[in-house]
């Protein structure tokens, strides 16, 4: 049976019912994921019985974010987020702060952040 990936890489058909439901958001996908991809996501099924409700709502939150980006912006968060990581403890503090008070605004607020700038009323007048 050389065909047959090995116990620590199964196919989505081999998935226990509880790890199906942690990872259902890949479930599409599981299959093409990469060795190490599955072995991190299998990890955090082994957590989330020892999570609190508020925790495993944050991982199926992440985890259907995850499932709808391109493999572009897959790579691009995985590079912002090694970038965190070698931040000092008191600038990643900033940044987590900072993320808060953006969640915290008003959508309307939130939405004027997001949309590039226009240029200047004045600016296309000669």
């Amino acid at each position: 049976m050389a065909d047959a990936p090995p116990a620590s890489d199964p196919r989505w058909a081999q998935l226990s019912a509880s790890e199906k439901r942690v990872l259902a958001p890949l479930a599409d996908e599981w299959d093409h994921l990469r060795p190490w991809q599955r072995e991190k996501m299998l990890d955090i099924t082994k957590d989330y019985p020892k999570m609190s409700p508020q925790q495993q709502e944050r991982v199926q939150q992440r985890l259907s974010g995850w499932s709808r980006m391109t493999p572009y912006e897959r790579e691009n968060a995985r590079r912002k987020h090694e970038q965190f990581r070698t931040l000092p403890p008191e600038k990643q503090e900033a940044i987590r702060r900072k993320w808060r008070e953006y969640q915290h605004m008003p959508a309307a607020e939130r939405e004027k952040l997001q949309a590039p700038e226009a240029p200047p009323a004045n600016a296309t007048e000669h």
